[in-house]
C-alpha cells in the first residue's frame, strides 16, 4: 500500500473521498457485476479506444458491457508541428453524447498530462462521473482544476492496491506498477467475459529510489486467474533490453554532483517526482541548496510535498533570486524547459531573459529526459548555446542521467509471461510501437490470431472465446484547444494558418465608390511574410494595375449586384498572379469599402 499523508484540510480543499480498503464499495448502477447469464447471453464487452493508439499521449479508453461504462484516462496530446497556434489536442467524446446516465465511473492510472490533462474539459460534457484513482494523482488533478474556476468540482474517489470497486457489470482492483511518477496504477477489470488486465504506463523496476518495486506476486496471481485479455503499454516496445533502474541513474547523478566544480542545473519533467527527489537528496549530501524554477515544476512539488511524496530537509529549497548568496558549487537548480520549450526557465536563461540567472562558466547543466520526437532540432540548439555561454551539458546519450518511465522488450515479455492472457491488446504508442509489441506477443506463443492491433475509434467486440474488431468507426478525430476555445478550431482553419506559416498573408484594401463602382484611387496593399515591400516595388505596382483591372470589368457587368463574387475573383487570379511571379501562394485577403 502506498503511504499517504491525509489531513482533514487537504481533503476538504481537494474535495477527495478516502476509499476504504477492500470493504467500502461504490455501486451507481442497479446491474449487480455478474448479471445472470441467461440475460447477458448475447452481450459482449466493448473496448473503444478514443485516443492513444496511433500516438504517444492522448490516451483514453472506454468499456462498455450493457448499459454500463466505465472510462480509463482522460490524456491530451501535444500539438504536432504542422499545427501553429494550437496549444494541445483532447479525445473526441461524440460517441458518448446521450450516454452520460450509463457512464459508471472514471479510473485515472496517474498523475502525467498525457492522462489527465482533457478531465476539465471532458468531465463537464460527460456528467461528472464519479472518477478513481490514487492519492498524489487526485491531488495533482484538483490543482489543475483551479485553472478553471468556471468548472464545477470532481467527485474523486482515492483508492489504494486493496480497493475493489463495484461499478454495475464492473468490478475493478487494482495492482502496483513503477513508472517515472509515484502513486501508478495497473487495473484489473473483471467483466462479465472475463478479467482484462490494463498495466496504465508501467515498468519493471526492482531498486527504485523512491517507490517500491512493482508488485510481481500480485500480477502473477492475477495471471493465475485465466485473463481473458491483456492491454499493455507499447511506448518501449522498439527498445532492447531492461528498463534502467532509478539506482543507477541516482548512482550516476551523485558522481556528476560530486565532480561539479560550478553550479549544476538540472532540466526534467516537471512531473517527474522521482527525479527532483533524487536531485534533492543529493544536494543535501553536498550541501548544496537547491533552488526550483518553473510553475508546474513549483506546483507539483508542493503537491508531493504535502501528501509525504517528497521529502527535504527545512532550508535545503531556495528561491532563484537567492542564488547569488551561495558559492557556486553549493547550489543546484532544478527547472522545466529540457525539450527546448520557448517559454520555458531553461530556455529564457539561456536567450538571458530570465530575471535572476545567467550561464555562468563552469556551470553543469543536466538534460534529464529523453528528446520527445519533434524537439530534436530545438534541444540540439539549445545545447549548442549553452556551450557557447560557457557550460559543460550532460544527457541521457552520454551517461545515465535518464530513465524512461516505459518497459523495454524484455520487461514486456515479463509482463505477458505473468498474466498469460487468451488475446493480447498492445496499447499507448504509435501503430508501428503496437505492431512491434504485438509480433512480442506471438513470439511467445500468443496465436497471431489472438493478438488485437486496433485504431483510435474501433470497436472491439470480446466474449469468453473470441475477440473481433467490429466494422464500426466511432468518432475519434482531433478536438484542438486553442486559447478558451475548444473544437472550434477544426482542418479548415488549421490549413489556413499552414498556409500563412508558409507563403504569408496579402491583404489588399479596396475603395470603391457606391454609385459607380469603379476604383477610388489605388489599392492598398500589405503583406505579412510573403515579400519585404520596400525590395519589391515593381510587383506591388503590377499587382495593383491587375487588381484595378479586375475589379472595374467585373463592376461593371456586376455593379449593384454581389461584392463577395468580385472578391473571391480577386482572391483567385491574384493569388494565380503571384504564384506565376514568384512560385509562392500567400493567402490573399481583399477587402472592399464603399464609400
Amino acid at each position: 500500500m502506498i503511504q499517504k499523508k491525509e489531513t482533514t484540510t487537504q481533503q476538504e480543499r481537494h474535495s477527495i473521498h478516502y476509499q476504504r480498503p477492500m470493504t467500502q464499495q461504490r455501486k451507481t448502477s442497479p446491474h449487480s457485476f455478474g448479471a445472470n447469464t441467461q440475460q447477458t447471453k448475447t452481450k459482449k464487452l466493448r473496448i473503444i479506444p478514443l485516443g492513444g493508439l496511433e500516438e504517444v499521449g492522448r490516451n483514453m479508453t472506454l468499456f462498455e458491457y450493457d448499459r454500463d461504462i466505465i472510462i480509463v484516462d482522460m490524456g491530451l496530446q501535444f500539438p504536432e508541428e504542422d499545427m501553429p497556434g494550437i496549444d494541445y489536442i483532447i479525445p473526441n467524446t461524440n460517441y458518448l453524447k446521450g450516454k452520460e446516465k450509463n457512464i459508471r465511473g472514471v479510473f485515472i492510472t496517474h498523475g502525467h498530462m498525457d492522462h489527465i490533462g482533457a478531465i476539465p474539459h471532458l468531465m463537464p460534457k460527460l456528467g461528472n462521473p464519479p472518477m478513481f484513482t490514487a492519492v498524489l494523482t487526485a491531488g495533482i488533478i484538483e490543482k489543475k482544476q483551479e485553472d478553471y474556476p468556471n468548472v464545477s468540482s470532481l467527485n474523486i474517489t482515492v483508492v489504494n492496491f486493496e480497493s475493489k470497486i463495484n461499478l454495475g457489470n464492473f468490478k475493478v482492483e487494482f495492482f502496483h506498477v513503477n513508472h517515472n511518477i509515484p502513486d501508478v496504477l495497473g487495473l484489473a477489470i473483471y467483466t462479465p467475459e472475463g478479467l482484462v488486465i490494463h498495466t496504465g504506463d508501467f515498468k519493471f523496476d526492482h531498486s527504485p529510489t523512491t517507490d517500491k518495486p512493482a508488485d510481481i506476486g500480485r500480477i502473477a496471481r492475477l495471471g493465475s486467474q485465466n485473463v481473458l485479455a491483456l492491454m499493455s503499454d507499447s511506448t518501449g516496445a522498439e527498445n532492447p533490453g531492461y528498463s534502467v533502474s532509478e539506482h543507477e541513474i541516482q548512482k550516476t547523478l551523485d558522481h556528476i554532483l560530486s565532480k561539479a566544480k560550478g553550479r549544476v542545473i538540472v532540466a526534467t519533467f516537471s512531473s517527474l517526482i522521482s527525479r527532483i527527489q533524487q536531485i534533492i537528496t543529493i544536494s543535501e549530501k553536498y550541501d548544496r541548496k537547491v533552488a526550483i524554477d518553473g510553475y508546474s515544476m513549483k506546483t507539483n512539488i508542493e503537491i508531493a510535498n504535502k501528501l509525504g511524496y517528497l521529502k527535504f530537509k527545512r532550508g535545503t529549497i531556495i528561491r532563484p533570486e537567492q542564488m547569488k548568496n551561495y558559492p557556486n558549487d553549493k547550489v543546484s537548480l532544478m527547472c522545466t524547459g529540457a525539450q527546448g520549450e520557448g517559454k520555458a526557465v531553461l530556455m529564457r536563461i539561456v536567450n538571458k531573459e530570465h530575471r535572476h540567472i545567467q550561464i555562468k562558466k563552469d556551470d553543469t547543466v543536466i538534460f534529464s529526459s529523453s528528446v520527445v520526437p519533434g524537439n530534436e532540432r530545438t534541444v540540439q540548439n539549445l545545447k549548442d548555446q549553452l556551450y557557447r555561454q560557457g557550460a559543460s551539458v550532460v544527457h541521457y546519450k552520454m551517461m545515465d542521467v535518464h530513465a524512461g518511465g516505459h518497459a523495454q522488450i524484455e520487461d514486456l515479455k515479463m509482463m505477458i509471461n505473468l498474466i498469460k492472457p487468451k488475446f493480447f491488446i498492445p496499447i499507448h504508442g504509435n501503430y508501428y510501437m503496437l505492431r512491434l509489441h504485438a509480433n512480442i506477443a506471438e513470439n511467445l506463443g500468443i496465436p497471431t490470431s489472438n493478438t488485437i492491433v486496433a485504431c483510435n475509434g474501433n470497436a472491439i467486440e470480446m466474449t469468453k472465446n473470441s475477440a473481433i474488431i467490429t466494422k464500426e468507426k466511432i468518432p475519434s478525430n482531433y478536438v484542438m484547444v486553442d486559447g478558451l476555445g475548444v473544437g472550434d478550431v477544426g482542418n479548415v482553419v488549421i490549413r489556413d494558418r499552414q498556409q500563412m506559416s508558409e507563403d504569408g498573408m496579402f491583404t489588399i484594401v479596396i475603395i470603391v465608390d457606391s454609385k459607380t463602382g469603379k476604383i477610388i484611387g489605388s489599392p492598398d496593399i500589405i503583406s505579412r511574410g510573403f515579400i519585404y515591400m520596400k525590395g519589391s516595388t515593381e510587383l506591388i505596382n503590377e499587382t495593383k494595375t491587375k487588381v484595378i483591372e479586375i475589379v472595374n470589368k467585373k463592376a461593371s457587368a456586376e455593379h449593384n449586384s454581389n461584392w463577395a463574387y468580385i472578391k473571391d475573383n480577386v482572391r483567385d487570379q491574384i493569388g494565380q498572379f503571384l504564384f506565376n511571379k514568384t512560385q509562392r501562394r500567400p493567402m490573399v485577403l481583399p477587402v472592399v469599402i464603399e464609400v
